[in-house]
Protein backbone atom coordinates (compact mmCIF):
# COMPACT_ATOMS: atom_id res chain seq x y z
CA UNK A 1 0.00 0.00 0.00
CA UNK A 2 1.32 3.42 -0.77
CA UNK A 3 1.81 6.07 2.00
CA UNK A 4 -0.82 8.72 2.04
CA UNK A 5 1.71 11.52 2.25
CA UNK A 6 3.18 9.32 -1.72
CA UNK A 7 -0.05 9.59 -2.81
CA UNK A 8 -0.73 13.45 -2.20
CA UNK A 9 3.03 14.32 -3.10
CA UNK A 10 2.10 12.82 -6.33
CA UNK A 11 -1.20 14.46 -7.26
CA UNK A 12 0.30 17.65 -6.62
CA UNK A 13 3.20 16.99 -8.86
CA UNK A 14 0.50 15.61 -11.66
CA UNK A 15 -1.61 18.97 -11.14
CA UNK A 16 2.19 20.82 -11.63
CA UNK A 17 3.28 19.25 -14.10
CA UNK A 18 -0.29 20.06 -15.97
CA UNK A 19 -0.59 23.31 -15.33
CA UNK A 20 3.30 24.28 -16.90
CA UNK A 21 2.77 21.80 -19.59
CA UNK A 22 -1.12 20.82 -20.56
CA UNK A 23 0.35 19.95 -24.06
CA UNK A 24 1.12 16.49 -22.50
CA UNK A 25 -0.43 13.99 -21.57
CA UNK A 26 1.09 12.92 -18.00
CA UNK A 27 1.21 9.63 -16.12
CA UNK A 28 2.81 10.06 -12.70
CA UNK A 29 4.50 6.65 -11.89
CA UNK A 30 3.82 5.08 -8.24
CA UNK A 31 5.57 6.55 -5.64
CA UNK A 32 7.07 4.94 -2.49
CA UNK A 33 7.79 7.97 -0.99
CA UNK A 34 6.99 11.80 -1.22
CA UNK A 35 11.28 12.14 -1.76
CA UNK A 36 11.15 10.78 -5.21
CA UNK A 37 8.74 11.41 -8.13
CA UNK A 38 8.35 10.38 -11.61
CA UNK A 39 6.39 11.39 -14.74
CA UNK A 40 6.09 10.75 -18.18
CA UNK A 41 4.42 13.22 -20.63
CA UNK A 42 3.64 11.92 -24.24
CA UNK A 43 2.46 14.57 -27.05
CA UNK A 44 0.65 12.07 -29.92
CA UNK A 45 -1.34 12.98 -33.23
CA UNK A 46 -3.05 9.52 -33.32
CA UNK A 47 -1.26 6.80 -33.15
CA UNK A 48 2.31 8.67 -33.64
CA UNK A 49 4.25 9.30 -30.24
CA UNK A 50 5.57 12.99 -31.42
CA UNK A 51 7.55 13.80 -27.86
CA UNK A 52 7.93 12.54 -25.07
CA UNK A 53 9.16 14.37 -21.76
CA UNK A 54 10.68 12.67 -18.82
CA UNK A 55 10.20 14.42 -14.94
CA UNK A 56 12.17 13.73 -12.24
CA UNK A 57 11.56 15.26 -8.80
CA UNK A 58 13.55 14.83 -5.90
CA UNK A 59 14.33 16.38 -2.40
CA UNK A 60 17.53 16.95 -1.37
CA UNK A 61 17.31 18.77 2.22
CA UNK A 62 14.02 19.53 1.64
CA UNK A 63 14.55 21.77 -1.53
CA UNK A 64 13.02 20.25 -4.85
CA UNK A 65 15.61 19.16 -7.65
CA UNK A 66 14.04 18.36 -11.20
CA UNK A 67 15.69 16.42 -13.54
CA UNK A 68 13.90 16.97 -17.36
CA UNK A 69 14.87 15.04 -20.37
CA UNK A 70 12.73 14.58 -23.72
CA UNK A 71 12.96 12.29 -26.57
CA UNK A 72 11.88 12.38 -29.87
CA UNK A 73 9.75 10.51 -32.54
CA UNK A 74 8.72 7.24 -31.40
CA UNK A 75 8.29 4.89 -28.40
CA UNK A 76 11.72 3.96 -28.76
CA UNK A 77 13.25 7.15 -29.47
CA UNK A 78 16.62 7.78 -27.47
CA UNK A 79 16.73 11.41 -24.69
CA UNK A 80 18.28 13.43 -26.54
CA UNK A 81 19.71 15.89 -23.78
CA UNK A 82 18.78 16.14 -19.82
CA UNK A 83 18.14 19.21 -18.05
CA UNK A 84 18.08 20.47 -13.84
CA UNK A 85 17.54 22.74 -11.57
CA UNK A 86 15.69 23.87 -8.56
CA UNK A 87 12.22 24.57 -10.39
CA UNK A 88 10.46 22.55 -12.92
CA UNK A 89 9.55 25.87 -14.99
CA UNK A 90 13.41 26.51 -14.97
CA UNK A 91 14.15 23.06 -15.81
CA UNK A 92 12.02 23.03 -18.72
CA UNK A 93 13.14 26.18 -19.80
CA UNK A 94 16.67 25.06 -19.94
CA UNK A 95 15.86 22.33 -22.09
CA UNK A 96 13.86 24.46 -24.92
CA UNK A 97 16.88 26.95 -24.67
CA UNK A 98 19.45 24.07 -25.28
CA UNK A 99 17.64 23.02 -28.36
CA UNK A 100 16.89 26.55 -30.12
CA UNK A 101 20.73 27.25 -29.65
CA UNK A 102 21.34 23.61 -31.30
CA UNK A 103 18.35 25.09 -34.12
CA UNK A 104 20.16 28.26 -34.55
CA UNK A 105 23.40 26.89 -35.09
CA UNK A 106 21.95 24.22 -37.65
CA UNK A 107 20.57 26.21 -39.10
CA UNK A 108 23.17 28.89 -39.36
CA UNK A 109 25.38 25.81 -41.27
CA UNK A 110 22.67 24.61 -43.47
CA UNK A 111 22.47 28.70 -44.88
CA UNK A 112 25.84 28.92 -45.17
CA UNK A 113 25.48 25.55 -47.11
CA UNK A 114 22.83 26.93 -49.48
CA UNK A 115 24.99 30.41 -50.12
CA UNK A 116 27.87 27.93 -50.72
CA UNK A 117 25.87 26.25 -54.15
CA UNK A 118 24.64 30.19 -55.43
CA UNK A 119 26.83 30.58 -58.01
CA UNK A 120 29.22 33.66 -57.21
CA UNK A 121 27.98 37.13 -58.27
CA UNK A 122 29.75 38.99 -61.92
CA UNK A 123 31.74 41.70 -60.88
Amino acid sequence: MTDPSAIRAMKEFRAELVKIMPGYSWTVHKASSPGLLRATGIQSSGFNRLSTLRVIRTAVNDKPRYEVKSAGFGTRAPFLFINVDGTLARALRGLQEHYERKAARYALHARALKNGRQPAAAE
